[in-house]
């Protein structure tokens, strides 16, 4: 590898603060908005106290015209706490008291998803192309590496720079730890200043480490994903040029700058480029399965866009939160499960104007049973780490909008169906009042299962040798027809649908049927495997994910 003749050209990628206000105008025309309202001051504790969380959602509304709220209040509960938790507002779930039209604690107004009053008729939602990033043609060795960044700043155009591991850059004091981390303070001006330097990503803060390198005198930064976050890479506003790469690109750069005497590259101006594959992939810090607390409900419920999302900024912060960062800018991007929930919110707001008849359930349905597991290569969607992920993963898959308009068929739930769930999950009659306003017996013969709640996905778990069945029932949404059944089984179980071919005759009309599962690996069902089931009529396609777990 001939040093003179190695360049390595680094991304300055994802949407810059100076191209955020023009991308945010090309969606005007379109009165199509993606917002996040809430309280973003972090102290040192992890969590936001409930009664601040509301009051800062009442402040925000104050300010700003918007339909859907995106609040979220979060917290633990054991499977039978007699605690209720503050349900604050929240639309994200088909629970939410707003949602569902309740008054529920906090003064949540009657009316369902559409808040009229002082909020003005404006809709929200969120429209926007996911993996729209700001990169540049990079040429590393004999491949290329592009990264993300949201950094204000560039280098000058070709100009190449010596590269430098940060573990070799650590004043005398500091530990080889912190200065491959880029800790505050542990970098060596000396062997620093005019040089790009290879960080690694962890612990600190990510921006903080190019503060690092900045005050140590450093031109540029790449910070290059350690195992634990793959290829999980985020639009940070970087305070100097700066792009993060994945974490098999920065083993690449690393053997570069170790096997080469003068290593040596640049980062190149931003483009924009469509289209990147794979897309989308699940975010490290996205929430996980399986579900701890009632393992017959699939968790996560579905995936939608939540990495490098831009949206308007207040002006009261910096970017990034930062003591040391002064600026101030009206767009920003996000990276956060509450990016995601915008996104499924407005979907939400979608289906309540085209199908105002349907229930909070019918509406989830819809966005399961339609939603995608494949990326755009065709492939299934991928987790951070570029291995195969699974419904724990993404769920029922990644929301499409479109397709949720015409599901075909929907999972609906009524009240009755909670209340039987909750007897199911043992709940005394103390609490069931809390729910029903009156005492409620289960009316059925037998006992109620809880893997029988009319969930679109379908969970089982502790299965033996004689087997378990779900029983579910579908209603038709759309025209008259007939539905058959496919199913994708699960590692080391059979899986047989009885029936398995639905006749509609009429909209509205509903059809029951039981799914059987029989191990008949132990082995290879002694963890949780997962298969498809999928009903269609050769135009609609209502796919449930599987889920089963073997008896130990």
């Amino acid at each position: 590898m001939a040093a003179a003749r190695t360049i390595m050209a680094l991304a300055l990628a994802a949407l810059l603060c100076a191209l955020a206000p023009a991308a945010a105008a090309a969606g005007a025309e379109r009165s199509s908005y993606v917002v996040y309202l809430g309280q973003h001051a972090h102290g040192a504790a992890l969590g936001t106290h409930g009664a601040e969380e509301l009051a800062a959602l009442e402040r925000d509304a104050a300010d700003a015209h918007y339909e859907l709220l995106a609040g979220v209040l979060g917290g633990e509960a054991t499977r039978r706490d007699l605690r209720v938790p503050q349900p604050g507002r929240q639309l994200h779930t088909t629970r939410s008291w707003q949602f569902l039209g309740l008054a529920g604690p906090g003064g949540a107004p009657r009316g369902g998803a559409w808040r009229k009053a002082r909020f003005g008729a404006d809709t929200i939602i969120g429209n926007f192309d996911t993996e729209i990033i700001d990169c540049s043609n990079d040429v590393l060795a004999d491949g290329s590496v592009q990264g993300q960044s949201l950094s204000m700043t560039t280098l000058p155009e070709k100009t190449s720079y010596k590269l430098i591991d940060s573990a070799k850059a650590g004043v005398a004091n500091a530990t080889t730890k912190d200065a491959h981390l880029c800790m505050i303070g542990a970098l060596d001006p000396a062997k620093v200043k005019g040089k790009i330097v290879v960080c690694l990503r962890g612990i600190n803060p990510r921006v903080a480490k190019g503060e690092a390198v900045k005050q140590a005198g450093g031109a540029g930064m790449v910070l290059a994903n350690d195992a634990s976050t793959g290829n999980e890479i985020i639009a940070d506003a970087h305070v100097l040029p700066a792009t993060q790469i994945k974490y098999r690109d920065g083993l690449r750069l690393y053997s570069y700058i170790n096997s080469t005497k003068n290593p040596t590259g640049f980062i190149t101006k931003p483009a924009t480029i469509l289209g990147t594959k794979p897309a989308p992939f699940m975010a490290a810090f996205s929430s996980q399965g399986p579900n701890t607390i009632t393992p017959e409900i699939l968790k996560p419920d579905i995936t939608a866009p939540g990495v490098s999302v831009i949206a308007a900024w207040t002006r009261a912060n910096s970017p990034t939160d930062l003591a040391f960062d002064l600026r101030r800018v009206a767009f920003n991007s996000e990276s956060v499960t509450s990016m995601s929930c915008p996104h499924v919110s407005g979907v939400v707001g979608l289906l309540r104007t085209l199908h105002p008849e349907w229930s909070p359930a019918a509406i989830k349905s819809a966005i399961m049973t339609t939603a995608l597991e494949m990326d755009n290569k065709g492939e299934l969607i991928l987790n951070a780490s570029s291995l195969p992920s699974s419904p724990f993963g993404f769920g029922a898959g990644h929301v499409s909008p479109a397709r949720t308009m015409n599901p075909g068929l929907v999972y609906d739930l009524g009240d009755a169906d909670y209340l039987d769930f909750l007897c199911a999950l043992k709940y005394n009659g103390t609490v069931m009042a809390m729910f029903n306003g009156a005492p409620y017996t289960y009316p059925g013969e037998a006992p109620r299962r809880v893997a029988d709640l009319n969930y679109p996905s379908i969970t089982v778990v502790n299965v033996t040798t004689a087997g378990a069945t779900a029983r579910r029932r579908v209603k038709n949404v759309g025209k008259p027809g007939t539905y058959w059944a496919f199913v994708t089984e699960p590692a080391g179980v059979d899986v047989t649908v009885t029936p398995n071919i639905l006749e509609f005759r009429a909209k509205g009309e509903e059809k029951g049927f039981e799914v059987n599962f029989q191990v008949n690996n132990a082995a290879l069902a002694k963890d949780y495997s997962f298969g498809a089931l999928v009903w269609t009529n050769g135009k609609q396609f209502v796919r449930s994910p599987l889920v089963v777990k073997a008896m130990a």
